[in-house]
This record gives structure tokens, C-alpha cells and sequence, in this order.
């Protein structure tokens, strides 16, 4: 004689192979290099980190310029899929596209490079760049390009390789960087930042300011 099980144990069945997948350690691509790609060993992640991310991100430092790409775990809830721009001054700024994802290897494939328009629009922030320091005044005036229409304020601490410092900065960014939140662990494609200050607000617009 055929037997089933109860639409209860059934239920509890399902729930119980879902947790167990849901338990199991993600394992994602870990890289950094120079250029629009890096490959680099699969990893698994440590706990608390439930996605993989891939950001391909260009930035210009006192008119240095770089292009690099970043591949590691990151907790789902602080990870922005798409494009991001911020700018502190003409020749201080950083543009990056990002992928999030959450099955294992996910982020092994590659992103193109991001669109860098350096157009003015017409709005602007307060900016600073403070290394070493958790405020800055933002006595200077950043013109916003592209895309951006949001003035910025971040503080906290980033790390490069063994480095890890305070920094703050001010400036114009895309409505992009307002996902960003205080207490977030948030990577670029060069430097790793701990924040304990985020906020985001709609820039104002000059007219007559862009060229």
C-alpha cells in the first residue's frame, strides 16, 4: 500500500533542506590587480559574509590615474550592484561599476570598465580630502559631472594592504552612493573602507557654473 507523508512534514522537510543550504559557506573569486580583470583562488567565505562582488573602478589621485579590479566576500546587505561616481575636485575622483551575487563563484566573470564623463552639469558640492582625520570642512567647492547630482560626506577608515587609517572627505557623488550606510564595510577596487559616517543629500545647482 502507497503511503504519503503529511502536508506538515512535508512543510517541515522543505524548511529543513532550505536552512541547510542556506548554512552552507558561500565561496567566491578572492583578487586585486591592475586592469580591468583579476583571477585569483576561490575562497570560502568567513561568517557573516553572504555574497560575492566583482567592481572594476577608476580613480584619479591629485591627477594620477588608475584603473584596477577587485574580487572577494561581502555581507549582501552592504553590496550596490552598478555605477557608482563621486567626485572631491578636477583632478581627485573615482568611478566604478560592481556586481553583487549570491551562489558560489559567482563573480568570476568580468565587468566592462566604467563610463568616465568628466562633462560638468551644473551642480555642486562642498569638498575636502582629509587623510588621517575624521572630519574635514568642506570649504572647497567640487563641480559635479555625468551623473552626479548628490553632494557626499564619508568619514571613517580605510584600509590599503597592511595600512589602515582615519580618513574624511566631502564631495559631489551619484544618487548611486546613497545606498551607502554608517557601519558599512565597503570595498573599492583599490582600498577597503570602514565607515562610521555616510550621509548623501541632492546637490545644489549653480547655473552658469559648467563649462
Amino acid at each position: 500500500m502507497r503511503t504519503s507523508g503529511s502536508p506538515a512534514t512535508l512543510l517541515v522537510f522543505t524548511l529543513l533542506c532550505t536552512f541547510l543550504g542556506l548554512g552552507r559557506p558561500l565561496s567566491c573569486e578572492v583578487c586585486k590587480g591592475s586592469g580591468p580583470t583579476c583571477t585569483g583562488k576561490i575562497r570560502t567565505c568567513e561568517d557573516g559574509k553572504d555574497a560575492c562582488v566583482v567592481i572594476v573602478g577608476e580613480s584619479s589621485t591629485k591627477g594620477r590615474h588608475s584603473l584596477n579590479t577587485y574580487k572577494a566576500c561581502m555581507k549582501f546587505k552592504d553590496c550596490y550592484s552598478g555605477f557608482v561616481s563621486t567626485t572631491m575636485g578636477p583632478k581627485d575622483y573615482m568611478v566604478s561599476n560592481a556586481h553583487c551575487c549570491q551562489s558560489d563563484r559567482c563573480n568570476q566573470g568580468d565587468l566592462p570598465a566604467p563610463h568616465n564623463n568628466r562633462t560638468e552639469n551644473g551642480f555642486q558640492c562642498p569638498a575636502c580630502i582629509a587623510p588621517f582625520q575624521e572630519t574635514c570642512p568642506g570649504t572647497e567647492a567640487a563641480r559635479c559631472v555625468g551623473q552626479e547630482t548628490h553632494c557626499i560626506y564619508f568619514a571613517g577608515n580605510v584600509q590599503a594592504g597592511i595600512i589602515n587609517t582615519r580618513f574624511a572627505t566631502r564631495g559631489c557623488a551619484t544618487e548611486s552612493a546613497c545606498f551607502t550606510k554608517a557601519g558599512s564595510e565597503v570595498p573599492s577596487a583599490s582600498y577597503l573602507y570602514f565607515l562610521r559616517r555616510a550621509d548623501c543629500l541632492p546637490a545644489r545647482y549653480r547655473p552658469g557654473r559648467a563649462e
